[in-house]
C-alpha cells in the first residue's frame, strides 16, 4: 500500500477548504479498508445493554441502559482517523458473528446526498427490541480542522415495554488536518427522549479542556417530563459511564 506520507496532504486539503467530503476525490491510501455499511456496524457491539434495558422493569433504569448503549457506540472510532470506502447505491451489509447475540443489516438507500439506512435486532428470532436509523455523514474542511456532522435520527424500539427512544449522532472534529498532530473528539448534546413517558437522557459532551487537560468527558442528567433531575450521569466516552444520585 501506498504509504500516505509520500502523498502531498497540504496540497490537496486546500483543495478541499470549505467544501462537503463526499463530492471530493482522495487519495485511495487515506482510506480504511471498509465500507460505511460496515464500519457503522462496529456501533452496535454492546447490544447487551439493550438486552438489560428490555429485561428492566424500572423506567429509570431502562434509560441509564440506554444512554450507555448511545455512548458506547461511538466507541469504536477511537483513534480511527481513516475514512471508510462510500458504499455503492444499492450495496447492502449484514452481519452476524456466532458469539454475538444481534443481527445488523444495512444498505446504501442514496447516493447523492449518500444516504445509509440499518436494522439492528436479536439475533435468535424475537423481536423484544429493534435499533434501527439513518445516517447521512456530512463533512466539511477548513484551515485547521474538519468537522463531521452526521444527519440522521436512530431510534430503539422496546416492545414488552411498548417505548420508543431517539437521539441523533455527535458532531466530531478532527484537529490538526495541515499541520501538527492529528486528533479529534466528540463535542455537543446528544438527547435522548422516550417517547412513552417523556423521560430523557441529556449527555454534554465536553470539548477538549486545556485548563483540565480532560478529553472524551461526558456529563449530563436523566430528567422527566417535568423537567425534575432524577439521576447524575458521567464519564468518558472512551472508557464508561456512570450513574450518581442528585
Amino acid at each position: 500500500m501506498l504509504d500516505r506520507s509520500q502523498l502531498s496532504i497540504k496540497t490537496i486539503l486546500k483543495q478541499c477548504i470549505g467544501k462537503e467530503l463526499s463530492k471530493i476525490t482522495m487519495p485511495i491510501a487515506w482510506n480504511e479498508p471498509v465500507s460505511f455499511l460496515q464500519r457503522f456496524a462496529e456501533n452496535v457491539l454492546y447490544t447487551y445493554l439493550l438486552d438489560m434495558a428490555d429485561a428492566c422493569n424500572d423506567p429509570v433504569m431502562r434509560m441509564q441502559y440506554v444512554a450507555a448503549f448511545a455512548v458506547s457506540s461511538i466507541s469504536s472510532n477511537l483513534d480511527r482517523l481513516s475514512k471508510p470506502f462510500n458504499p455503492l447505491l444499492g450495496e447492502t451489509y449484514e452481519f452476524v458473528r456466532d458469539d454475538l447475540p444481534f443481527r445488523y443489516v444495512s444498505e446504501q438507500v442514496s447516493h447523492h446526498p449518500p444516504v445509509s439506512a440499518f436494522s439492528c435486532e436479536p439475533k435468535d428470532g424475537s423481536d423484544r427490541w429493534r435499533y434501527y436509523g439513518s445516517i447521512l455523514p456530512k463533512a466539511t474542511f477548513s484551515v485547521r480542522n474538519m468537522v463531521v456532522k452526521p444527519k440522521g435520527l436512530l431510534s430503539l424500539k422496546l416492545k414488552r415495554h411498548q417505548e420508543v427512544y431517539t437521539w441523533s449522532s455527535l458532531t466530531c472534529t478532527i484537529h490538526n488536518v495541515l499541520v501538527g498532530r492529528l486528533w479529534f473528539e466528540y463535542h455537543g448534546t446528544m438527547e435522548i427522549e422516550n417517547h412513552a413517558n417523556k423521560m430523557k437522557a441529556v449527555l454534554n459532551f465536553k470539548p477538549f479542556s486545556r485548563a483540565t487537560k480532560e478529553l472524551h468527558k461526558v456529563e449530563g442528567t436523566i430528567i422527566d417530563s417535568r423537567k425534575h433531575k432524577l439521576r447524575g450521569l458521567y464519564g468518558f466516552w472512551t472508557v464508561g459511564l456512570y450513574s450518581i444520585d442528585i
